[in-house]
């Protein structure tokens, strides 16, 4: 193992008795494994063949593997913002990709999925990306305590990462404090113009390790020998290693299982693979042969096992709810010269899918997602139920036996018979964000009328607008390759009535 916090931490817990452990608690633990632009196809389980996943591929023999469920959108902040409140980002303001000095957009006067928990007697953790804002709109001080932040939020314990991996700062935030910041060093920050003296991707390309894509930015401040975008000065000794990444957050939420062995925890485990930049530590690049985000896939994989291997040392397997899931679709070329593309071979990201991240078609925002829960849940089953990750906020606390105030996750359904495999009924409908809303329910799919281009060129992803109505039957192993819209103007009208009904509230 590659951290040297993993190898002591490991050597530490294989040693500890712990069956008082398992048999203390009742209520469940939960994790949830996030992981960052993984697409429908790219794990084994759900069709890969070019490499393999065991870890994750475990999960499903162990667990339900659901090949109907949806994150809320196309892109991380307002996916990330749809499961930790049970509430469609569409619904607030300022929930689009979000800037690395963006104010905190989650609140702080409602229940939040890890409040409720935390409300439940649970010891609440967020480890990783974090991506929806911190303090608030008179602008962040990097250098004194951050807040309103996950503490604030409902969270007992935060160790992030303020935004993405391609955003400055890089750094990271250990519930209020920037760790490892040297007082005599300060950081600041700007996304409107250069600060301090560091040098730019754009004016000193050769201090680069990987080129940034001349067509979409990441030219800005260099760190770790990546250009990012916007600008930082400061910081020096709290900036993180690339390679480092997975492996320190890794340790960090093994740290929190660990210690709270003999309490009922809550972790959202947010990974940063396999989001640009992808550099994942030495241990697995170039094992793949698909290039750094091959690589990083592998790397997001180990991290799985290690999380796992955590749990059955410690004895908690039996009991701990895990939810593996991705923020939104793939996308290959994102920001960097990575040979991502034409180092893919045959390897398809989205499966069978249209579309990828940024889309408003299925690979936009079907992704991959496991549930795992040998206490409760017999494994080794494909689920067709058609459900969200914003139902992640009534189910769990349904399985808790919380209860939260009606104005709380106004659009999360409770769908635990689903995630345990007592039942494959559909959920009523699902909404999803990519560019235009789209409603799906049963195997029809509509999407709402947009402007916009068809394809992002500078990724090579069609997105799905048009400023026709669009329906798709999403049966067949091809789906949404033919808009059947005129063929069936009736059921248009009423999806369309529909999801103007779920907008406005009723």
């Amino acid at each position: 193992m590659y951290s040297s916090l993993i190898r002591k931490t490991g050597i530490w817990f294989i040693c500890i008795a712990c069956a008082l452990t398992a048999s203390a608690q009742r209520k469940p633990n939960i994790i949830i494994i996030y992981a960052d632009d993984l697409g429908y196809g790219d794990v084994s389980c759900y069709g890969m063949t070019k490499i393999h996943t065991p870890h994750i591929d475990q999960l499903a023999k162990k667990g339900i593997r659901f090949t109907n469920a949806y994150a809320t959108s196309a892109t991380c902040t307002p996916s990330r913002y749809g499961i930790l409140t049970g509430k469609y980002p569409w619904r607030q303001r300022n929930t689009g990709i979000a800037p690395g000095d963006a104010a905190l957009i989650l609140p702080t006067d409602r229940q939040t999925l890890p409040g409720m928990l935390q409300q439940g007697g649970y010891n609440t953790a967020v480890i990783g990306k974090w991506h929806l804002g911190l303090g608030s709109s008179a602008g962040v001080d990097w250098n004194t305590a951050i807040s309103p932040g996950p503490l604030e939020t409902g969270f007992s314990y935060a160790f992030i990462m303020p935004a993405t991996l391609d955003r400055v700062p890089c750094v990271f935030v250990e519930n209020h404090h920037v760790v490892h910041l040297d007082s005599n060093d300060p950081i600041t920050v700007s996304y409107k113009h250069k600060v301090g003296n560091d040098p730019t991707g754009k004016e000193n390309p050769e201090q680069l390790r990987m080129l940034p894509d001349p067509h979409q930015g990441h030219n800005q401040t260099i760190v770790d020998s990546i250009s990012r975008i916007g600008w930082m000065t400061g910081g020096n000794s709290a900036r993180w290693k690339d390679a480092d990444i997975a492996g320190t957050i890794t340790g960090k939420a093994i740290q929190f299982i660990s210690d709270n062995k003999q309490h009922p925890f809550f972790l959202y485990f947010a990974s940063g693979d396999i989001h640009v930049p992808r550099y994942p530590h030495s241990q697995f690049r170039g094992k793949s042969g698909m290039g750094l985000r091959g690589d990083a896939i592998l790397q997001l994989d180990w991290t799985v096992g290690q999380l796992v291997h955590a749990l059955d040392s410690l004895g908690l397997t039996q009991n701990t709810l895990i939810i593996f899931s991705s923020d939104n679709g793939p996308v290959l070329n994102d920001g960097y010269l990575d040979q991502a593309v034409a180092l893919a071979g045959g390897h398809q990201p989205a499966g069978p899918l249209r579309g990828g991240k940024y889309s408003a078609f299925e690979a936009g925002a079907r992704v991959p997602f496991i549930v795992q829960w040998p206490a409760g849940i017999k494994g080794n089953r494909s689920s067709p139920a058609l459900i969200s990750q914003i139902d992640l906020f009534a189910s769990l606390a349904a399985l808790t036996g919380q209860a939260y105030a009606p104005g709380d996750a106004p659009d999360s359904f409770d769908m635990l018979p689903q995630l345990t495999g007592k039942s494959v009924k559909n959920r009523p409908y699902v909404i999803t964000q990519g560019g235009p809303l789209s409603f799906i329910t049963g195997n029809w799919k509509y999407i709402s009328p947009s402007k916009g281009p068809k394809v992002a060129t500078d990724v090579n992803i069609e997105l799905g607008n048009d400023s026709n109505p669009q329906l798709y039957d999403l049966r067949g192993k091809t789906p949404e390759r033919m808009n059947v819209a005129e063929q069936y103007p009736e059921k248009v009208k009423k999806m369309a009535a529909e999801l103007e009904k779920v907008k406005a509230g009723k």
